[in-house]
C-alpha cells in the first residue's frame, strides 16, 4: 500500500483506509476463530517485522 505525502503528513483519506483495512482484518480473525491473543500475536509479528525493515533501509542508508 502507498500513501500519499501532502508535506509529510498522510493524507486522512489513506489514514481511514488503514484504519478500515485494520477493523476488516481483526473482524475476519476473530469469526474465524482467532482468540484476542491469536491477534495480539499476530500483531506483535507484523511489528518484528516491520522494525526489520526499517533497521535494513537505515543500515543501507548509512552504506551510501
Amino acid at each position: 500500500m502507498t500513501y500519499s505525502m501532502i508535506d509529510g503528513i498522510v493524507n486522512k483519506h489513506d489514514q481511514r483506509s488503514v484504519s478500515i483495512f485494520a477493523k476488516s482484518i481483526y473482524r475476519e480473525l476473530r469469526t474465524s476463530g482467532f482468540s484476542e491473543s491469536d491477534v495480539m500475536a499476530l500483531a506483535g509479528e507484523l511489528l518484528a517485522l516491520l522494525t526489520t525493515d526499517v533497521r535494513n533501509q537505515g543500515a543501507d542508508r548509512q552504506a551510501e
